[in-house]
């Protein structure tokens, strides 16, 4: 079967198509021919070389994919083949098949694409754990969106507006804004650290959103903390901004009664895999209902990977992009 081998890190250095043998499933294993790979730009970090914790090399990178169940273990009754669903892997998905095991791997409902149920997973259930699980979101409440152009900004619009939130979203372009709009937002903001303090104020008032959502990092989140009322939180989910991680004053979290909560979904999944089972369903059932919708902004071929990356980490699209097997 056909894969991509990353052999050094570097998005396009030494990065290439080879053959190799198919996998067979362990015992509590599934093996999905890979119809489509969601890209995250965590996933552009860690082929750059630039993520936290770096995998051993030779590597398949990839992190989240649909298919279709073509063999299981002799444990799994789950699943069959011919089953069509998508799956999260620390690597192994951009390939034509990958074995992984059962308990990463979901069904996906009737008219749920496979190219939405590559991405809907990480971005959803992450916007899911961190507004319901961290923040314990209430209806009512003030939410601050940062990123709300990216996958989990758009998502975490969506799911506070489900759950009864006033959301206000930070983007960096008026595409972006417009986009956070169309998927629930009440308004939109510029995540420009000079005007976002002032346009979010103007909307709200001083120091009354009750909940932050924070993937990006960089200097707009002190600025964000700085807009929390008296027991306000804020979620840390990542640092897509780059750059130095930013170190918050901790008389700030004091003065508010504030709270910092991280927001660790791949952890999670693993310690409370009952818990986050139940979570994803509750995705799938709004998708169902109509009242969720993923964005797909480009599709890439396996063999035209890089592009695909370069367009995930230097273009920051409207909506995730997808390689197709």
């Amino acid at each position: 079967m056909r894969a991509l081998i990353l052999r050094s890190f570097g998005i396009g250095n030494d990065m290439g198509i080879e053959n190799i043998e198919m996998p067979e499933p362990a015992a509590d294993e599934v093996r999905i021919r890979v119809a489509s790979i969601g890209l995250s730009f965590a996933d552009a970090l860690n082929i750059a070389g630039d993520y936290q914790i770096r995998p051993p090399l030779p590597w398949i990178p990839g992190s989240e994919c649909a298919g279709v169940v073509d063999a299981v273990g002799g444990d799994v009754d789950a699943f069959a083949p011919g089953d069509r669903v998508c799956a999260l892997s620390w690597g192994g998905v951009m390939a034509e098949a990958l074995c992984v095991r059962s308990s990463s791997v979901s069904v996906l409902p009737r008219g749920l694409s496979l190219d939405a149920g590559a991405v809907i997973r990480v971005a959803y259930t992450t916007a899911w754990h961190a507004l319901v699980d961290r923040a314990r979101l209430a209806a009512g409440e003030k939410l601050l969106v940062l990123g709300a152009g990216g996958a989990v900004g758009h998502a975490a619009t969506e799911l506070g507006n489900i759950l009864g939130a006033q959301v206000i979203a930070a983007a960096s372009t008026h595409e972006k804004r417009v986009a956070a709009l169309a998927a629930g937002a009440e308004h939109a903001v510029s995540s420009e650290v000079d005007v976002l303090r002032a346009e979010v104020e103007a909307i709200v008032g001083r120091k009354s959103i009750d909940v932050v959502l924070d993937p990006v990092g960089g200097a707009a989140s002190v600025t964000a903390f700085r807009l929390l009322g008296w027991l306000g939180r804020h979620c840390v989910i990542g640092f897509a901004a780059g750059g130095a991680i930013p170190a918050l004053p901790l008389n700030l979290p004091l003065l508010a009664g504030a709270s910092v909560l991280g927001v660790n979904v791949g952890r999670f999944s693993t310690d409370f895999a009952a818990a986050a089972a139940v979570n994803f369903e509750r995705i799938l059932a709004l998708y169902r209902e109509g009242r969720i919708a993923p964005r797909i902004s480009h599709r890439f071929a396996l063999e035209h990977a890089a592009a695909a990356l370069r367009c995930v980490r230097n273009e920051r699209p409207i909506g995730r992009v997808i390689i197709n097997i």
